[in-house]
């Protein structure tokens, strides 16, 4: 591997959710250490699975990894980047700042897009700090969607703070935010300096995954992020030629890799082998970039795993109501919106007008689906149309009655980058309105995205409850989108895994959120079992017996009910495909 050869001082590791990108930016933090270097590794995922893999509490300040001399770790949480983030803006307002007007900077402040500048501001420091100890800062980024938002945002509230020192936006007033304005054009500085930064795209050999690593490096690029580099993760070579199963997956990774798109041959590459087990502790992570060979030392024999019933039965269960809201969610690149477009045709199959859409930045469901289909409908929340839109909407009610200096402040103040976050709620709240007069199935963001998500159904349902009382001094019956998911009647949460630790635990820790919001899952679903074909290849074998101890902790209590799908020697793509893989 030479990516970390001559590595610079920041490392920015992203891709499609799944393909491995915590396991290779954790690998090099590690081989970094290792050879002798000072090493801090930031995650910025608000679904990280850091702690299982190095087996140690995550925290929001540095802590040094065990096992590795020189390395540290830190989590940049969410919500505690937002709790201290509200304390410094209002610590700014001073003494003379009236009760009054430190609650209405609390209520600006309540919002998902105080949690995502807040996360920023952490995230920016270490970008900004000269004075840090440490000879490489490792970012393990949140799926490509959000790493694109992240790194987008010096350049967009450098702009946006450049002359604006007045009035207020959903981050409190903009005299707060200028004391962090000489830290983003730092952090924007460090950001564009090849000598400085190198973002590596990481991807699997599987079409989806080049795709958006494609695309990523594409808007990078227009960033001014020009120094990129390409790991293909998971590279698998059959070892027995007569093993049908072993064949396939081999030549699924051939295909994609001898397809890859023009943007991403252009780029340094280096592949990375499929290995017998999962990428969790340190012996596992320090053999995932090493030259030791990909395959299993043992012979492996699967033990019988308790079965599931197939997606038809379950859309068998869902077809019983006339309407409803299904939202499937699962950590990235786990297969949602493979689920979600089937679970839909199964729907429409049964005589249902069905709404699919998604809420995911990277929208792959027309790319899935790969045609029109009579009684589906096909949407996608598009974050920059949202926000036109919305921004359109304020100044024709709002703007209707101002003057133009006025107009212009309104105007400006809507060009915060954290309106994207308010326009795109908007929409997800009309979508799932929807489901009162027919299907809405979701194709939600990777797990991290769907929980700011789910935040803000909650801070708006805060909202919309204290601003009826103050008016009316009684409680009134409005129902909210956070009512609406919490409501088994009105919807189903389906969350989708891959039979690994990792996708497994994150599912878990998915379920616990949901049902601390009071929103209960309806059904687990268990994607790409490699165990039903019963491969003989080593390698296949080996990593078989993680699906068994897997489909153990879903069965005994994990899951409610589950359903399977097992590996497909051919992508899902397009109908006829999903249809096929509803009943296999």
């Amino acid at each position: 591997m030479t990516w970390f050869s001559h590595p610079t001082r920041f490392l920015f590791f992203t891709g499609k959710g799944g393909v491995g990108k915590t396991s290779i930016a954790t690998a090099t933090a590690i081989a970094l250490a290792d050879a002798g270097r000072r090493v801090l590794l930031v995650s910025t995922d608000a679904a990280s699975n850091l702690d299982e893999m190095l087996n140690m509490t995550l925290s929001n300040q540095p802590l040094a990894v065990p096992g590795v001399q020189g390395l540290d770790l830190i989590n940049i949480d969410p919500d505690d980047a937002a709790r201290v983030y509200r304390q410094r803006v209002i610590a700014q307002m001073g003494p003379d700042a009236t009760a009054l007007e430190r609650t209405t900077v609390t209520e600006q402040l309540s919002g998902a897009c105080t949690t995502e500048i807040a996360s920023f501001d952490e995230f920016s420091s270490w970008l900004a700090d000269k004075n840090s100890p440490y000879d490489h800062i490792v970012f393990d980024t949140a799926p490509s969607g959000h790493t694109l938002r992240l790194l987008s945002l010096p350049k967009a509230w450098s702009g946006f703070l450049a002359g604006n020192d007045q009035g207020a936006s959903c981050l409190g007033p903009h005299s707060g935010l200028k004391m962090q304005e000489a830290r983003f054009n730092q952090a924007l500085v460090a950001l564009s300096d090849p000598a400085q930064t190198c973002v590596v795209l990481v991807a699997r050999p599987e079409s989806s995954a080049l795709a958006e690593a494609a695309r990523t490096s594409t808007e990078l690029q227009a960033l001014g992020l020009s120094h990129q580099r390409l790991v293909i993760n998971g590279v698998f070579h059959a070892s027995m030629p007569g093993d049908a199963v072993a064949q396939a997956v081999q030549a699924q990774g051939q295909d994609a890799l001898a397809l890859m798109p023009e943007a991403l041959k252009v780029l340094p590459q280096d592949q990375v082998p499929l290995r017998a087990l999962d990428n969790v502790g340190l012996p596992a992570l320090r053999a995932l970039l090493s030259h030791a060979p990909p395959m299993a030392s043992a012979t492996h024999t699967a033990t019988q795993p308790m079965t599931a019933p197939p997606l038809s039965a379950l859309v068998d269960q869902l077809s019983r109501q006339d309407h409803g809201l299904i939202m499937v969610m699962g950590k990235g690149g786990v297969g949602k919106t493979t689920v979600a477009a089937a679970l839909a045709l199964g729907l429409v199959a049964r005589g249902k007008k069905v709404h699919l859409s998604t809420t995911d930045p990277a929208a792959h469901l027309a790319q899935t689906l790969q045609a029109q289909v009579p009684d589906l409908q096909l949407s996608r929340i598009d974050p920059k149309a949202e926000t036109q839109r919305y921004i359109d909407k304020i100044m024709a009610s709002k703007g209707a009655a101002l003057d133009a200096d006025e107009k212009a402040l309104l105007l400006e103040d809507l060009q915060s980058p954290c309106t994207e976050e308010v326009a795109v709620f908007h929409a997800f709240s009309h979508i799932v309105a929807q489901a009162r007069s027919g299907f809405v199935v979701l194709d939600t963001a990777p797990t991290g995205h769907s929980l700011l998500l789910m935040d803000a159904a909650g801070a708006y349902h805060r909202q919309m409850m204290s601003s009826f009382e103050k008016q009316t001094g009684t409680s009134v019956n409005v129902v909210t989108p956070l009512m609406r998911m919490q409501d088994p009647k009105y919807t189903q949460i389906i969350l989708v895994t891959l039979p690994e630790v990792t996708p497994v635990s994150q599912a878990a820790a998915l379920q616990e959120d949901l049902r601390r919001a009071h929103i209960e899952p309806y059904a687990w679903v268990l994607n790409r079992s490699v165990w039903a074909a019963h491969t003989q290849d080593p390698l296949l074998a080996a990593r078989v017996q993680g699906e068994v101890r897997q489909i153990a902790r879903i069965d005994k209590g994990l899951a409610k009910q589950w359903f399977s799908i097992p590996f497909q020697a051919t992508p899902p793509v397009g109908v006829p495909a999903l249809q096929a893989i509803l009943h296999t």
